[in-house]
């Protein structure tokens, strides 16, 4: 009896009534039911109830707990044995210096060097920079309960049972079958053995022997779907001595490198030749010093290296990979820097216009009074920062990025004006014939007013008509002067240049650059590109300067209506160009090729052009424009474009850049899964530049999805940065740039997609240790690396 109510009384009403959250089994409701009648039970009667109730609680608590996953198992792995073959390794190995050939290496051999060559492996530091592009996860220790098919895991189980028998359909296969248990369930491991050696008794009876019930035996390997659940595919298997005993294997419990191969030259045979070069690393010394590696959480290099190539764990893989990332990008980012520095030391003319009396106002002034609209606020703040990096004496260094359509055009004339201003000249350079003749049509609308003579130079450009430029250029009168490559020629010489302009800066290399920034004194630098780029990748490119941002449209331009369509859907794209046509309005049918190609089943330039000419848009006019035309030819196909001779321009990429149509409203891209994701963005961009509404229409053929999923980041944003960021994520750098660039370096390990935060790391202790010792005399390691790092881009850029 309780100070209120009986306990029996408690506990009926409890268990009937238990927590509303949680649902009472059958078995307690009836308890509840049979305490109600308790007092009517006989002393017996009530012992046994008390029991059964205390019972089906105790399972009912059982039932509710949350059920903790079995631990993994427990395996040691043994130490790389220590024996006379590994000691006499290591004692080669202090023999061996970075550059010593690989043939020369004590364990590699004639025959391997010779297929290590074949992967540009020639020397001891190329093998060991030659690292691992992915691991084999055997210490991924699990019970057999936790197997995942996918996933490559080891366990550690019991044999219950093994045989081993000749197959009875194939009398040249042999198969080993062994029946494992461990705390959480059964798994059976077969292992296959192809050839009549293995088909022998006593071979079959002594793998038995080999594996007797009871032992306990480590297995590693992928893990696949079978018809009785997970098993393992082709194990690697290893009987341990005791259960707690060191597995011997050097695979079985640990992250196994995977390399880039080539024919004849295996995986394992490719691990037995690093790890035979590997002991060298420990005599290599650390170009950073003690203090800086501490401060920074920075491996020591060595141990960065070795681990690389035999991690014991995931954290030690994650440390060493950060210190070798960070050497890359610290590497990269001191070459840069002292770039920089070197340019910057240089001294240039500071191009202030001289002061006007009166009303009178300069080039500059006059120009912008001339344009129809007004500046934006991010051109008038870029224009800003131009002028007072003009005015000093050194050499401007500036990175103009802006999205397609946002004016970096005019902000550049602007510059260039105040240099003529200055009593200078100016150079624009462009990347293709079409880009230079758009940008000199465009000068020749405004030059005139402002009597300022302008020129263009192409590798099209006549000899007579050359040879005139040349001479007004050496001696003064030719103020302007707009080109291709064609000015990086040793005649083109300048009497006095004050500015260069580079558009579209990321298809030229830095060597180009800099052979144009030679020429006469030493003028400032202005750089465009409208392919937006991810800050990382910035960095990387054009860490060497200043990056301003024109990050506003100008006003009255139309969103572009992005839309995906499959093959089959082609009709509706001609169709839409039908209607805005009709308007008034013109259309691109863009391709990636110029004509067919045995090699390729995608549709081409020239086919499409007579295709539509013929077919579907018979009664329309339409044009062709590709990079082997004339460049007459290539001028013509433009202005009849532009004119409204034709109402339908089918180009390759060669629109990408400088077609400037307001009425064109069609922007058509074939083969769209064939071209990266901000070049779609460029080619996207040569409509919309009107006020009519603006359409893009990207016919995608392909199947893969991971390419239609890229497509649809295009058809979902019009942030060039955003689109930018993700091709970089998707496509890597190469591909996004388009074309390897003159001195950068390969990184063999650094993501710039993915290693953000250690890039901005490794800039900042370049930017200290440059500050501190500019010729970095007191890291001479490290100086070492940079100046051979140098010498090979150097060799690099005389190959390419």
């Amino acid at each position: 009896m309780g100070r209120r109510e009986r306990f029996a009384d408690f506990l009926g009403r409890s268990l009937e009534h238990p927590d509303p959250s949680v649902e009472v089994p059958a078995a307690v409701a009836q308890l509840a039911r049979r305490f109600q009648a308790y007092a009517e039970l006989s002393a017996p009667q009530r012992q046994v109830l008390v029991a059964q109730c205390r019972q089906q609680l105790q399972r009912w608590r059982e039932d509710l707990r949350p059920r903790l996953p079995p631990s993994p198992p427990r395996l040691k792995v043994a130490d790389p044995p220590a024996g006379g073959d590994d000691i006499a390794a290591t004692l080669a190995a202090r023999a061996w210096r970075p550059d010593t050939p690989l043939a020369e290496v004590r364990g590699v051999g004639p025959k391997t060097a010779i297929r290590l060559a074949q992967l540009g492996l020639l020397v001891v530091r190329d093998l060991i920079h030659h690292y691992p592009r992915d691991y084999l996860d055997y210490a991924n220790l699990v019970r057999i309960s936790g197997l995942e098919p996918g996933r490559t895991a080891t366990i550690v189980a019991t044999v219950q049972r093994s045989h081993a028998f000749t197959s009875p359909r194939n009398p040249q296969l042999s198969i080993l079958e062994l029946q494992l248990t461990d705390p959480t369930g059964r798994l059976r491991v077969s292992r296959f053995f192809a050839g009549r050696r293995f088909a022998s008794p006593a071979w079959l009876r002594s793998q038995q022997r080999q594996f007797p019930p009871g032992a306990t035996v480590a297995v590693s390997g992928l893990v696949k779907d079978g018809p009785y659940g997970p098993q393992f595919q082709d194990p690697l298997i290893e009987v341990l001595e005791s259960a707690h005993a060191p597995v011997r294997s050097r695979e079985i419990g640990r992250l196994v490198p995977v390399y880039a191969l080539t024919e004849g030259l295996g995986a394992d045979r490719m691990r037995q030749t690093v790890a035979a070069v590997l002991p060298v690393v420990a005599r290599w010394p650390d170009p950073l010093p003690a203090n800086l590696r501490q401060r920074e959480g920075l491996l020591e290099r060595s141990d960065a290296l070795a681990q690389i190539h035999a991690p014991a764990s995931q954290e030690q893989l994650r440390a060493s990979r950060h210190r070798l990332v960070f050497d890359e990008f610290l590497l990269m980012q001191l070459g840069l820097l002292q770039r920089r520095r070197q340019f910057q030391q240089r001294s240039s003319l500071a191009l202030v216009p001289p002061a006007l009396d009166g009303e009178a106002s300069g080039l500059m002034e006059r120009f912008l009074r001339l344009l129809p609209f007004s500046l934006t606020s991010a051109q008038q703040r870029v224009l800003a920062e131009i002028r007072a990096d003009l005015a000093r004496d050194q050499p401007m260094a500036r990175l103009v990025q802006g999205d397609v359509g946002s004016g970096k055009t005019v902000v550049a004339i602007a510059a260039l004006l105040i240099a003529l201003d200055a009593g200078c000249q100016g150079a624009l350079m462009a990347p293709t014939e079409v880009l230079a003749e758009q940008h000199y049509t465009t000068l020749c609308g405004w030059m005139p007013h402002l009597q300022v003579r302008c020129a263009l130079l192409t590798g099209a450009t006549p000899l007579r008509r050359r040879r005139e430029l040349l001479a007004d250029l050496a001696n003064g009168q030719l103020q302007l002067l707009v080109g291709t490559h064609a000015l990086l020629e040793d005649p083109v010489q300048f009497a006095r240049l004050g500015l260069v302009v580079v558009d579209e800066q990321h298809r030229f290399g830095v060597r180009q650059r800099d052979r144009l920034l030679h020429k006469g004194l030493q003028p400032h630098l202005l750089t465009m590109t409208a392919t937006p780029i991810p800050r990382t990748l910035a960095l990387s490119i054009h860490g060497d300067l200043e990056v301003s941002q024109i990050d506003a449209l100008p006003p009255g331009r139309t969103p572009i209506r992005t839309r995906l369509l499959g093959a089959g859907e082609r009709h509706q794209a001609y169709a839409l160009i039908r209607e805005e046509v009709a308007l008034g309005q013109r259309a691109y049918v863009v391709l990636p090729l110029v004509e067919e190609s045995e090699s390729s089943d995608l549709r081409s330039a020239v086919q499409v052009h007579g295709e539509l000419s013929a077919g579907e848009l018979a009664d329309l006019r339409v044009g062709l424009l590709h990079g082997r035309m004339a460049s007459a030819e290539k001028q013509a196909a433009i202005r009849a474009f532009a004119s409204g001779q034709t109402q339908v321009l089918v180009s390759t990429t060669v629109v990408e850049v400088g077609v400037d149509v307001p009425e064109a409203s069609v922007m058509v891209i074939e083969h769209a899964e064939r071209f990266g994701l901000a070049q779609l963005h460029q080619l996207r961009g040569r409509v919309g530049r009107g006020a009519a509404a603006s359409h893009c229409l990207l016919i995608n053929e392909g199947r893969n999805a991971q390419a239609r999923q890229r497509l649809e980041v295009l058809v979902r944003s019009t942030d060039g940065f955003e689109i930018a960021e993700m091709d970089l994520r998707l496509r890597g750098p190469g591909q996004v740039l388009g074309t390897r660039q003159s001195g950068l370096p390969d990184l063999a390990l650094a993501s710039l997609s993915d290693d953000g935060a250690v890039l901005e790391q490794a800039r900042r202790v370049a930017q200290e240790l440059l500050a501190a010792d500019p010729e970095l005399l007191e890291l001479p390691h490290l100086r070492r690396l940079l100046e051979e790092q140098r010498q090979r881009l150097s060799e690099a850029v005389r190959l390419n």
